[in-house]
């Protein structure tokens, strides 16, 4: 098949992550290698985005390969149903070793939109459990937690994606997003409506829900490590269960292993995905306290009520086991603070231009934000001309790197976000 032959046919016949069919320009990718995705017609582009954040390693590691191929030869996959295998109960060994005490509890899911909904089904479960009929969860503004129905319930009903299904949701309570800038001090008046919220409805609210420091597709906004902290305070006063969605955060992404570490506190559930398994496969997990799942355990049903046919697949968990041993077993901390420096002085000469209202970088992410909203069908193949893989959305364009990308190419990919945006905005 041509290229032009597959445009074509993918025009007529696929759809892509929101869009209409056949809309915007699509470039045909055919071999991905370290962090740079080769087109069709030759050219490199030094990959910005880690294929959302998930390819933390960049693309076709060998270590990773050979996870692979040796899980390969024993089996791609069985059912969980019933059955168990050695790299799910290893990856969970892995997952609760490195995730903040007292999780310890693990269930795999399919992806990260799923692991979400499984942790707010374990919520109400719970309470169930208690004899108690909590239906809501509380969260922020500005938040986004996937898209499937219960995701799309605590995702932000107004600036999110989903407003066209407000009115078949489930509707939840929303506290203003946190005002207060990462880096300073909480103040009363920043958490007070979240506080207002939480006196007035914790009888029904199951647990409150939150992207941890980062709030990532619903704008790339970075919060104050104090009010999170604080968050948990209050669901420890008020008796609520905290969730914190790690899909985007986990495995190093802010700078700490799982971001709730910057503000030194621990959830009753965890979701993760995205890096778990370095971007080559699908897999999520969702991690709670034996707590939870002795409640669940002991009360009738007496189980929980999910199962995905691919839970656990072993494929997936031997690739995450992989993944995870590669990036302890590297300077990773190290290497992060290295991305963060590179990414502050790399977009800095983007606060110069009129057209930009921030420039924000946090971990390895970098986020320019512009005034007005990006014309994609300019921008996108503005960054292909420029050698680069950058995918903005709405009014931010911002950087996710393969955390191994070397100085020269991160340098590459800041010049060409500094060129676009100046010529383009």
């Amino acid at each position: 098949m041509t290229p032009e032959q597959l445009l074509q046919q993918d025009k007529n016949l696929v759809w892509h992550p929101y869009a209409a069919m056949g809309a915007g320009p699509v470039f045909p990718v055919v071999s991905a290698k370290g962090v740079r995705l080769t087109l069709a017609d030759g050219r490199e582009l030094i990959d910005g985005m880690a294929s959302w954040w998930c390819a933390i390693h960049g693309y076709n590691h060998p270590r990773l390969n050979q996870a692979v191929e040796d899980q390969l030869a024993d089996m791609a996959h069985v059912m969980f149903g019933g059955l168990t295998h050695e790299p799910a109960v290893r990856l969970a060994r892995q997952l609760v070793e490195l995730t903040p005490a007292p999780l310890e509890k693990v269930f795999f899911a399919d992806s990260g939109s799923v692991a979400v909904e499984v942790a707010m089904k374990m919520a109400i479960q719970y309470w169930q459990s208690q004899g108690q009929s909590r239906q809501h969860f509380l969260t922020v503004r500005n938040g986004y937690h996937g898209d499937t129905f219960g995701a799309m319930s605590v995702c932000d009903p107004v600036t999110g994606m989903h407003s066209l299904f407000q009115d078949s949701l489930t509707q939840q309570f929303f506290a203003p997003a946190p005002a207060t800038a990462f880096g300073q001090a909480c103040t009363d008046e920043d958490i007070a409506q979240f506080r207002q919220l939480m006196e007035n409805h914790h009888e029904d609210i199951a647990a409150v829900i939150l992207e941890p420091i980062v709030q990532g597709a619903g704008g790339m906004r970075f919060y104050s490590a104090d009010y999170l902290h604080r968050v948990r305070a209050l669901c420890n006063e008020h008796d609520v269960l905290l969730i914190l969605d790690e899909i985007a955060t986990g495995f190093g992404r802010t700078g700490k292993l799982f971001a709730c570490e910057h503000a030194a506190i621990s959830p009753d559930i965890l979701c993760l995905g995205k890096a778990l398994t370095g971007g080559y496969m699908t897999l999520a997990a969702t991690l709670t306290t034996e707590k939870v799942s002795a409640a669940i355990a002991n009360h009738p049903p007496g189980v929980f009520m999910h199962g995905p046919t691919f839970m656990a697949n072993p494929l997936a968990c031997s690739l995450a086991s992989a993944s995870i041993s590669l990036l302890l077993e590297s300077p990773w901390q190290q290497n992060l603070t290295r991305l963060q420096e590179k990414l502050e002085t790399g977009l800095a000469p983007c606060r110069e231009h009129p057209g930009v209202r921030e420039v924000r970088v946090l971990g390895a992410i970098g986020v320019v934000e512009l005034k007005q909203a990006a014309d994609m069908n300019r921008l996108q193949p503005a960054f292909v001309e420029q050698g680069v893989w950058v995918r903005p959305f709405g009014k931010l364009v911002y950087l996710m790197p393969p955390f191994i990308m070397n100085d020269d190419d991160l340098e590459a990919l800041c010049a060409a976000v500094v060129q676009v945006v100046h010529q383009h905005t």
